[in-house]
C-alpha cells in the first residue's frame, strides 16, 4: 500500500574543517562543534526552508547512528535545542548507517494512518570521533555532518512510499562494532589496554562477502514484490559506505548512471549520507516532484535497506 508522504522541507550542514586523504574530502568537527550542534543547524535549515516553525511539527526523530548520551534518547536532546517550552514526542529509530531509511520508512506509516501530519527526521554523527588510526582504510574513510528532512501528508495519490524492505543478517553482527561504552563493556571499566573495544572496529573484507551474498537476493525479492526494476527509477541514493560502492553496484546490475557515488567527494557520514545525498539531488534539480529514487544501504548488524520513493 502506498503511503502518501513528502518532503516538505531540508536542510544540511557539514563542520568547518576540512582535510584530504589521497585525494579524496573529508569534513570532520575536530572538537569545535557537537553532534548536537550539527543536528540543531540542519534541523532549524529544514524548518526554514518548508517555511515551518517549530510549533507545525508534529514529531521529532533522531535517525543518528551514534547516541549522544546514554539517557536520554538523542531526540529529547534535540528537542531541548529546538522545541523546549513545548510537548511534541521525540524519540530514536536507529540502525546505524541506514537510520534515515528506517526512519522515513516507520514515520511513513504514522503519517498515513494520520497520527502525524509533519515528522522533523534528523540525522546527524560525529564518526571520526570513535575512529582507530590504527585501521588505514576506516580512518581516511569517515565524515561528520548532518541532515534533516520535514515529511509530510501528501494529498497526491502517486506520492510516497511505494514499498520498502529491511532485513538483518546477524552472521555479520561483529564485523563492524563498537564494543565498548555500553552496558556489555561499561565505560566505568574502561582501560588503556583495552582502548580498542571503544574505537570503531570495521572487518572491510567479511562485509564485503557478506553483501555479496546475501544482497542480490533481497534486491531480486524488491523487485518481484514491488514490480520494479532497479534500472527503471529515475535515480538510485546508495549509503556511500566504502570504495568499493562501484563493485557493489556492479554485482547488484546496477546501471553506472543510475546510481550516485559521492565517497570521493563526501566519505562515509554514517546516517547522514543517504539524506544528504537525498537533498544534493533535490537541490540540484537531479531530483523533482515526480521522480522516483531508491534509498538504499548496508549498516551495521548487518542490517539492509531498499525504499522507493515516489518524490
Amino acid at each position: 500500500m502506498m503511503r502518501h508522504i513528502k518532503i516538505a522541507g531540508y536542510g544540511s550542514y557539514l563542520p568547518r574543517n576540512v582535510f584530504e586523504f589521497n585525494g579524496e574530502t573529508r569534513y570532520r568537527c575536530n572538537g569545535e562543534e557537537t553532534q548536537l550542534d550539527m543536528a540543531e543547524k540542519a534541523a532549524l535549515r529544514a524548518l526554514e526552508n518548508a517555511g515551518m516553525k517549530i510549533e507545525d511539527i508534529d514529531c521529532i526523530v533522531s535517525a543518528g547512528a551514534v547516541m549522544l548520551q546514554p539517557l536520554p534518547c538523542s531526540a529529547a536532546l534535540i528537542h531541548e535545542r529546538i522545541a523546549k517550552g513545548t510537548c511534541i514526542p521525540a524519540m530514536d529509530i536507529n540502525t546505524t548507517c541506514t537510520s534515515f531509511i528506517s526512519a522515513l520508512d516507520t514515520m511513513s506509516y504514522l503519517i498515513e494512518d494520520g497520527r502525524y501530519g509533519n515528522v522533523l527526521i534528523i540525522s546527524s554523527d560525529i564518526a571520526s570521533e570513535g575512529l582507530n588510526e590504527d585501521q588505514k582504510e576506516s580512518y581516511t574513510l569517515f565524515s561528520d555532518g548532518a541532515c534533516a528532512v520535514i515529511i509530510s501528508k501528501s494529498d497526491d495519490p502517486d506520492q510516497g512510499v511505494v514499498g520498502s524492505m529491511i532485513r538483518t543478517y546477524s552472521e555479520g553482527v561483529h564485523a563492524t562494532e563498537i564494543r565498548g561504552g555500553g552496558t556489555l563493556r561499561t565505560a566505568m571499566k574502561y582501560r588503556e589496554e583495552d582502548r580498542a573495544d571503544y574505537q570503531f572496529d570495521m572487518k572491510g573484507k567479511p562485509i564485503f562477502s557478506l553483501c555479496t551474498k546475501k544482497l542480490p537476493g533481497m534486491f531480486k525479492e524488491f523487485e518481484e514484490e514491488f514490480g520494479v526494476s532497479v534500472n527503471d527509477v529515475d535515480l538510485i541514493i546508495p549509503h556511500q559506505a566504502s570504495r568499493v560502492l562501484p563493485f557493489i553496484m556492479k554485482i547488484l546490475k546496477i546501471d553506472e548512471d543510475k546510481y550516485v557515488n559521492r565517497v570521493s567527494e563526501l566519505g562515509n557520514m554514517v546516517s547522514v549520507s543517504v539524506p544528504y545525498v537525498l537533498c544534493e539531488m533535490i537541490e540540484s534539480g537531479r531530483l523533482k516532484k515526480g521522480s522516483r529514487v531508491i534509498l538504499c544501504g548496508t549498516a551495521a548488524g548487518l542490517t539492509c535497506n531498499i525504499l522507493l520513493l515516489n518524490l
